[in-house]
């Protein structure tokens, strides 16, 4: 299986169709309930629902979902039957898998139980037919990108007593993203000239993302979040929030980091833990994400809906 502990959960939905043909007078007796082996729509229908639930045990490679949601819907033709299978959940990965194993489930009970009737019966054509979710959904484009800072936060770094993880994590995942990182540098933790150093970026490099990390947690020299709140104009609660929920979900430490997010004009400043562990956590709850947050101090507000 693929590891997808470090995604977050999204509401996840896929449509999946298929067909299955068969002689009019076939389709007629399905319409009238008159076959034999009892009610096909609705046998299709339970089968359909059950496969779904149990895609897992069937694709090697798919994740065991919990479902939230599963229908099947048939429309009958002279000499078909069109399946559509319909599947929602909120999770981590996509459900298409699941949709199109209810619609090949669907399909298999109606030939078993049409069989006897006739030897003229094919289905096929079973394809997705829309899906939504995950981060594609939430993804952003731009003419230009993004200009990026990061700034490591720790006196052994600062020193040179200690080797830097963090930052060039954070710098690596970056230029993954639609952003350039035109800044990398590494302070100690002193409040005065990690606050200098914010105010310069913004005010006269006019970087429009600033990553810190290092310095929230409970030491005596974690000062990060008291340098930067005299810096920013207002805080962004829901960022911090989101690193917070995403990395107590994976650690109870978490919850000990005091990092807050703020804006310094229309450039966002984030700080993240100092682990190479915990920043990296923290960048997979907030891509792509976080980068609406552009368009919408442009005036944009939320168009992708």
């Amino acid at each position: 299986m693929i590891n997808i502990s470090h995604k977050f959960n999204t509401l996840r939905f896929a449509r999946a169709e298929g067909i299955l043909n068969a002689p009019a007078a076939v389709i007629e007796r399905v319409k009238a309930n008159t076959v034999p082996k009892g009610d096909v729509l609705a046998t299709a229908r339970s089968a359909g629902i059950q496969a779904a639930k149990r895609t897992s045990d069937w694709i090697v490679f798919c994740h065991p979902i919990p479902l939230d949601w599963v229908d099947l819907t048939f429309e009958l033709h002279d000499t078909q039957i069109r399946v559509t299978a319909e599947v929602e959940t909120v999770w981590k990965t996509g459900v298409e898998m699941e949709a199109i194993t209810a619609i090949n489930a669907a399909l298999l009970n109606m030939f078993d139980m049409l069989k006897p009737l006739t030897d003229e019966l094919s289905f096929g054509d079973i394809r997705v037919v829309k899906k939504k979710g995950g981060k594609s959904q939430y993804t952003d484009q731009f003419d230009t990108p993004i200009s990026a800072a990061v700034l490591v936060i720790s006196d052994s770094t600062f020193a040179g007593t200690r080797q830097d993880k963090s930052g060039v994590i954070i710098r690596e995942f970056l230029e993954k993203q639609p952003v350039e990182v035109k800044f990398y540098e590494i302070l100690p933790d002193d409040a005065p000239k990690i606050s200098q150093r914010l105010i310069e970026l913004v005010d006269q490099e006019q970087i429009q993302l600033i990553f810190t990390t290092g310095g929230t947690g409970l030491g005596p020299k974690d000062v990060t979040p008291e340098a930067m709140q005299p810096v920013i104009d207002k805080e962004v609660p829901g960022i911090a929030e989101a690193i917070r929920k995403h990395g107590t979900d994976r650690t109870p430490y978490a919850m000990l980091s005091r990092g807050i997010c703020g804006l310094r004009g229309q450039s966002l400043i984030i700080n993240l833990p100092g682990s190479s562990r915990g920043a990296t956590e923290s960048l997979h709850a907030l891509f792509p994400g976080l980068l609406h947050a552009y368009p919408m101090m442009w005036g944009g507000g939320h168009s992708k809906g």
